[in-house]
């Protein structure tokens, strides 16, 4: 960093009033929220993955259905307290959720989702059908890794096995194993965690000298389609399962590999030439800065960089990750934030600005990060909120909206905003160890 941003990053560190607590009525008014969501799934889209906000109606991803609302929401119900709306959502998926179907899914979003969602539901309730699940589901998406380079190709066919899209990238191929390794700890079964670690360790061989990874690889040839990198999507994730994996299951290997890796971001892809704390996108090999883009899924690094121990990168960055949101009154996908011209407008209902706010938070117990999550929520609350639920937008500008709600606003958007706001000993990070998708997974074994 600049001698001019650290100096900033110093005084925010020693600013007054630095041990804050929670904001029960901002918490309170969050479930609320939730709740008015979970309502517009259940009277419109029961059944199915998801609910159109606008035209009151229901989307499947597939040719079937998957349940991604009712399984994504279910753990954040538990931490909210909603006990009938979690028992109605267990004895849902209990009751319909097979994955005995001819279903080609995209291995990555299943296991973020749903074998995350499942995981992390069985460890808060003790339901062994939700494991017996998780378990099946697992054991469906194991013909994923039967590739070339041990790396997953992107889809697999529940029933069948058939896998395609050999064309990757990082993140779908490194962001497996908190999932696949939980569900290899409660089963016994070693297959599950040395899968998704091989792939995860086979992908880092591939890194450049620094540490950087691309933005595309292919399973079949091993080699990069793409040598864009950067910390947003198709990479994100990747990063991050380096780091909680290391939390989550104590595997040295993966904290070598997170130190590489961080050191060769933080050297080559971090921007802080203007006093302002960015990470654009550069080339992996020789680290040449080629875009200054940022976008709401970059937003996420200050969490990770938090977690990690590194609060005045995580506190200098999450700067940039508000003034990004209070341009426009909301973020939008992607900028240039040396122009400050949108390349995306969209707002997809993002949790990761708010996963960044709740770990700042936890870690230094600062009011601005409840004060943030307050125009975070407000903002969302003004423009994407409907009569049945949440919707995103078209534009950032506009404020148009369009008919879809994923299912991870349930499981990391609100939930996210409820831990910000919630008591401190409501979840510790920590101990806990949330996904990329926000599923907290225990070390219980």
């Amino acid at each position: 960093m600049t001698k001019a941003l650290l100096t900033v990053v110093a005084f925010a560190l020693c600013a007054p009033g630095a041990r804050a607590g929670s904001d029960p009525e901002r918490a309170k008014f969050v479930k609320e929220q939730f709740r008015h969501a979970w309502q517009g799934y259940v009277n419109y889209a029961w059944g199915h993955d998801s609910l159109k906000p606008l035209s009151r109606g229901a989307h499947d991803w597939y040719n079937g259905t998957l349940l991604m609302t009712p399984v994504d929401a279910l753990d954040t119900m538990l931490i909210m307290g909603l006990d009938a709306e979690a028992r109605q959502a267990k004895e849902l998926i209990k009751h319909r959720l097979s994955f005995d179907q001819n279903m080609e899914v995209s291995v990555f979003e299943t296991t973020i989702r749903i074998l995350g969602g499942l995981l992390s539901s069985y460890q808060r309730t003790g339901d062994a059908d939700l494991l017996v699940l998780a378990d099946d589901l697992g054991r469906r998406m194991l013909p994923a890794f039967d590739s070339p380079s041990r790396m997953p190709y992107g889809v697999v066919n529940l029933r069948t096995g058939a896998v395609s899209r050999p064309r990757s990238n990082p993140a779908e191929i490194g962001s497996l194993l908190l999932e696949f390794g939980t569900l290899s700890r409660l089963t016994g079964k070693g297959e599950y965690y040395a899968r998704a670690k091989t792939a995860l360790v086979e992908l880092f061989k591939h890194a450049s000298e620094h540490g950087l990874v691309g933005s595309d690889f292919d399973v079949e040839d091993g080699a990069w389609v793409d040598r864009d990198s950067h910390v947003g999507g198709t990479i994100d994730s990747y990063y991050e399962y380096l780091y909680k994996g290391w939390l989550l299951f104590g595997d040295a290997d993966l904290k070598a590999m997170w130190d590489k890796s961080i050191a060769g971001v933080n050297r080559f892809v971090a921007d802080d030439d203007n006093d302002e704390l960015w990470y654009d996108h550069v080339d992996m090999n020789t680290g040449r800065r080629k875009a200054t883009l940022y976008g709401s899924l970059d937003a996420f690094f200050a969490g990770l960089l938090a977690l990690s121990g590194d609060l005045p990168r995580a506190r200098a960055l999450q700067e940039s990750n508000y003034k990004m949101w209070t341009r426009f009154g909301i973020e939008p996908e992607e900028l240039d934030y040396r122009s400050w011209k949108i390349k995306d407008p969209a707002y997809h209902l993002r949790p990761e600005i708010i996963e960044s706010a709740y770990y700042l938070h936890h870690f230094t117990g600062d009011d601005r990060y409840l004060a943030m999550g307050a125009t975070f929520v407000d903002d969302l609350v003004k423009y994407c909120k409907t009569d049945t639920g949440f919707a995103e937008l078209k534009s950032v500008v506009t404020k148009e909206k369009s008919d879809s709600m994923e299912s991870y606003f349930f499981a990391e958007t609100l939930k996210y905003a409820y831990l910000l706001f919630a008591p401190r000993q409501t979840l510790d990070p920590e101990h806990e160890i949330l996904n990329t998708e926000a599923h907290p997974l225990k070390r219980t074994w």
